[in-house]
């Protein structure tokens, strides 16, 4: 009960408005007399497509767990854990047991060592966060960046989150503190395991023709549309596509309240907030620079009488504008309108 508590408070987001990046945790970096308070922000954005099982009518569906003994649907209160031993047979593990085994509850980032950078095989990296100073700690937070990467030195640490423990590796690139979540040792597979054979050396001849043909392949810096997601970017043109034509489109007799989460807005203006905490300086609060503009008659551009909430030409616009736009307004349902949807909506708002 208590864990499922905690999972129930930390799904409750702060009041924060859409777009300001807020950390998920917030602790204190601890080695010798050394204790330097930071907050965790994720270095990734969410996927920007997210498919749902729905049936034809568009009404979402939800995943069940199924007793095929009983043929019957089960409840949660009806699951329990089982650890397999061999075919047929399982070790029940309740779930008070596993709050008892579960790690002290702390507020510190234990540095346990510093190690050569390069000694940590990119291999083990699972996930990257930042990590951003908190008030007061900015000189500290230099200092710790500085030195680190002048000895090209990561410091590998534990904490607590969610109830579990985590070894990260700390970094330090161009002066801002990088942390890296690290598998543990047994996930790790050798090319042993993989059944890679010993191969003999290469001849020096077939060495250099390699370089040459890697040559007229080489680049001084990575480009990094390179990275980008075409597969995902396809999908979307569907969709986007289908929203303009109104086709395959379905709605619910009731809409649902829009589901979209803020995991990419909380990522969108990260390194605005690392850069005014560098410089000492808390970020401001979306929204709280802008409440004159959606008063009565407040314009951003001193014109009294002029809104910025107003809309023109919104039916020369794309889909896509007029999606960012109805973001802006905070628009609910505006995922699954269609063009002539979001300009109603947004004609509305205005």
């Amino acid at each position: 009960m208590a864990r499922k508590k905690e999972k129930e408070e930390q799904k409750q987001a702060p009041d924060e408005a859409p777009g300001q990046p807020r950390p998920f945790w917030s602790g204190v970096i601890a080695f010798g007399l050394v204790s330097l308070p930071v907050s965790l922000f994720p270095a990734n954005r969410g996927k920007p497509l997210s498919l749902r099982m729905v049936d034809k009518d568009g009404t979402p569906l939800a995943r069940r767990y199924f007793c095929e003994k009983e043929n019957k649907p089960l409840s949660r209160d009806e699951l329990v854990r089982g650890f397999p031993v061999e075919e047929g047979r399982f070790v029940i593990v309740k779930d008070d047991e596993l709050e008892d085994l579960a790690p002290e509850k702390t507020r510190e980032i234990d540095l346990r060592r510093f190690v050569p950078l390069d000694d940590i095989n990119p291999v083990y990296f699972e996930r990257g966060y930042f990590l951003a100073p908190d008030s007061g700690a900015n000189k500290a937070y230099r200092l710790l960046a500085r030195s680190m990467a002048d000895e090209q030195r990561a410091g590998i640490a534990t904490f607590v989150m969610r109830g579990k423990e985590y070894i990260i590796a700390i970094i330090s690139e161009q002066g801002i503190l990088r942390a890296e979540t690290l598998r543990f040792q047994e996930e790790i597979r050798s090319p042993l395991d993989v059944g890679l054979p010993e191969l003999p050396e290469p001849e020096a001849a077939q060495v250099s023709a390699m370089k040459k043909a890697m040559k007229t392949k080489s680049a001084k810096k990575l480009d990094v549309s390179l990275l980008s997601d075409r597969g995902t970017e396809r999908i979307l043109d569907v969709i986007n596509s289908k929203l303009e034509e109104g086709r395959d489109v379905t709605r619910l007799s009731e809409p649902e309240a829009d589901t979209e989460t803020q995991d990419t807005d909380n990522v969108v203006d990260l390194m605005q907030v690392l850069k005014e905490r560098l410089q000492g300086r808390e970020p401001e609060r979306k929204g709280s620079t802008d409440q004159s503009r959606s008063k009565p008659g407040g314009s951003s551009s001193g014109q009294p009488g002029k809104s910025d909430k107003e809309e023109p030409n919104l039916d020369s616009l794309k889909r896509q504008e007029l999606y960012n736009r109805a973001k802006e307004r905070d628009i609910s349902g505006r995922s699954n309108m269609t063009k002539e949807e979001l300009v109603d909506a947004l004609k509305r708002a205005g």
